[in-house]
């Protein structure tokens, strides 16, 4: 059995993601903070850079081997390859398996222990996927169907710290293009900038794009907004002191 992610190929994980929750149904999905199948099928497939209908596909592939409600792929034996990773994993307890599953995405559940509240810790992983790493994702999945970003080269800086998550340059103009990647579970909500993003779209003017993915709940879309600072949107300041408590020692 291998449980270090870097060595679990892409499509492995995805049936693993699958086998998850076919194995513990709703618990599952309520061990990772998420809502409904059609919201962890969206989220977690585009946050591995697959489509959706892959993860429901393998979770049906196993709904015979496991007492739950749905009938699944039962017309037919379950895939040789399906196969080997449900004898390989079948064993794994809910939290092993759940740990295993954010894994995948690269979640750390210790970087985030300042989370407070028991229900925001349970559903704080679906929400940083949403917002994150899924929305990245499918920016990057829909991308060069976008007339305004055609034809462009494509950079990923969203460990980089510049106020936007990707740049887009061809070698038809001179200036880059910034984009902020945002995601929503509704189709409305609440988007915030940081004071970097901010400060970075005030300068950028016209050539900085806050791109809105919605609706992971059910079926995601996405809006542009171009110059978010100058259009319809309209952004209010909010300020908030944060108390960080450390423990010191001498060595």
């Amino acid at each position: 059995m291998i449980l270090n992610p870097q060595r679990i190929a892409t499509r492995e994980k995805l049936i693993l993601v699958g086998l998850y929750l076919s194995k513990y149904d709703s618990t599952g999905l309520k061990k990772l903070g998420f809502e409904s199948f059609a919201e962890a099928f969206n989220a977690v497939g585009y946050a591995l850079g697959a489509k959706p209908a892959s993860i429901k596909n393998y979770r049906d592939e196993f709904d015979p081997l496991f007492p739950n409600r749905r009938k699944g792929w039962h017309g037919r034996p379950t895939r040789d390859y399906c196969r080997k990773m449900f004898e390989e994993y079948k064993g794994l307890d809910l939290e092993t398996f759940s740990m295993l599953i954010k894994s995948f995405v690269s979640y750390n559940e210790n970087a985030w222990s300042e989370i407070s509240g028991k229900e925001d810790r349970k559903s704080f992983f679906a929400e940083r996927l949403i917002t994150g790493l899924a929305a990245e994702q499918y920016f990057e999945a829909v991308r060069q169907d976008i007339p305004q970003f055609k034809g462009y080269a494509l950079e990923n800086t969203t460990r980089l710290g510049c106020g936007y998550d990707f740049r887009l340059e061809t070698d038809a103009r001179k200036d880059f293009l910034a984009v902020e990647v945002k995601g929503l579970k509704e189709r409305t909500g609440s988007v915030s900038l940081t004071p970097k993003e901010y400060e970075t779209a005030s300068s950028l003017a016209d050539r900085f794009f806050l791109f809105v993915v919605k609706n992971f709940r059910e079926s995601p879309f996405h809006e542009i907004y171009q110059a978010p600072l100058s259009g319809a949107l309209r952004f209010r300041k909010r300020e908030r002191i944060t108390v960080q408590t450390s423990w010191l020692t001498t060595v």
